[in-house]
């Protein structure tokens, strides 16, 4: 059961509660108003939601910074920890902070972390096969599983995910959902399956594989195989209506949500039936995970740099993307292609300045805010055990 929906049963629950105690009680011809009063139930005091209080005692440009997963290059601890100083809530590993073994990979993801009780999400993308950060994950992936069945499947990213915590990393960009159209496809090769049934059982699958190990990420939705191209360079588009998109492309990633993955990335594609503007940056797209899939998680954005790499003027400015991203329900935006230092703390003040004239109200922030702070208590518990 989701955090929100604990929250709603334990609230619903109080009501209840409070209710009854509010209710006269009976009492017989012979009983005083001071014995009723002494006798009667006093309401309980709800228990504090540790993510809301502790969302609560920050200010604008912290809860900013929180949703923000940047990265720079580099392995030196110093320029990492100062990097990760503002608050940032998240990293994302590439390859250029990657040299040498486990051990100075482990060196990076410590300087990363600020204060181990309160974790950044650090995210590397080790799908394995193509994509694959890590040189010595040799286990099977993409096209290497698409004729495996679910067993496999799952040992294999359990096995993987025990790579990725092994270097400090909490965070696997890792689970391809998408359906390929066609051997051909930009994404046939990283793809799990090559029809929605056989994708979903391996999304399944490799979900249930990391679970309890790393969290899981389901990309890219609503599902980069039914939009030609590669969104590195362009922003795909496909006329694949909403109806058709249910019955097939939706299927992995329903599996995957099902199976309890934690993270749901955003990808720069347009599925022009439902909405003009790339899924990123789609409000619709956004409902139709929360209302329609009912994944409760986070949502993220794929690298924001694609979309100003995409030539598009409308995307030029990364600040402006990652306000955008919020306002239509991303809780967390990414940024790498492009990205210097400075990149982050721009993205920061920019988000702060839309709260403050009203382009991003203040409770999206906080929302967004709220489901990376979720994340990152539940892995500080776990690290505590």
């Amino acid at each position: 059961m989701s955090r929100r929906t604990l929250r709603a049963a334990a609230t619903a629950l109080l009501a209840a509660v409070a209710l009854v105690a509010c209710a006269p009680p009976a009492t017989s011809p012979q009983s005083s108003p001071a014995a009723t009063a002494s006798t009667s139930t006093p309401t309980p005091t709800p228990t504090p939601d540790p993510v809301e209080t502790a969302v609560d005692r920050m200010s604008t440009a912290e809860q900013a910074a929180s949703v923000v997963m940047g990265h720079v290059p580099g392995t030196d601890p110093v320029v990492l920890a100062q990097y990760m100083a503002s608050g940032l809530g998240g990293f994302i590993l590439m390859g250029d902070n990657i040299i040498g073994g486990p051990e100075n990979v482990r060196a990076v993801t410590g300087a990363l972390t600020i204060d181990p009780n309160l974790p950044p999400l650090i995210a590397i993308d080790q799908e394995g096969g193509v994509v694959s950060r890590l040189p010595w994950d040799d286990l099977p992936a993409g096209r290497g599983l698409q004729s495996s069945d679910a067993a496999a499947v799952q040992s294999a990213f359990r096995a993987r995910a025990d790579l990725v915590a092994a270097v400090g990393a909490n965070v696997n960009f890792g689970v391809i959902a998408d359906v390929p159209m066609g051997p051909s496809s930009f994404i046939a090769s990283r793809a799990l399956g090559t029809d929605p049934d056989s994708a979903a059982m391996r999304v399944r699958a490799a979900v249930q594989g990391e679970k309890g190990i790393v969290l899981s990420t389901l990309k890219h939705f609503p599902d980069h195989g039914a939009a030609a191209g590669d969104s590195h360079h362009l922003i795909p588009t496909t006329d694949v209506s909403l109806t058709q998109w249910r019955s097939a492309d939706a299927v992995p990633f329903i599996a995957g949500i099902d199976a309890g993955a934690e993270v749901l990335m955003f990808g720069h594609l347009a599925y022009t039936a439902v909405d003009a503007a790339p899924a990123s940056l789609s409000a619709r797209w956004h409902e139709i995970a929360r209302d329609d899939l009912g994944f409760d998680g986070l949502m993220i954005t794929d690298d924001l740099g694609m979309l100003s790499a995409s030539e598009n003027p409308a995307y030029a400015d990364p600040v402006k993307n990652a306000v955008d991203a919020l306002v239509t329900g991303n809780d967390m935006v990414l940024m790498i292609a492009g990205a210097t230092s400075a990149t982050a703390p721009a993205i920061v003040a920019g988000i702060v300045t839309a709260v403050g004239d009203g382009r991003l109200p203040a409770a999206r922030l906080r929302d967004a805010a709220e489901h990376v702070m979720t994340l990152r208590m539940q892995l500080a518990d776990a690290a505590n055990g």
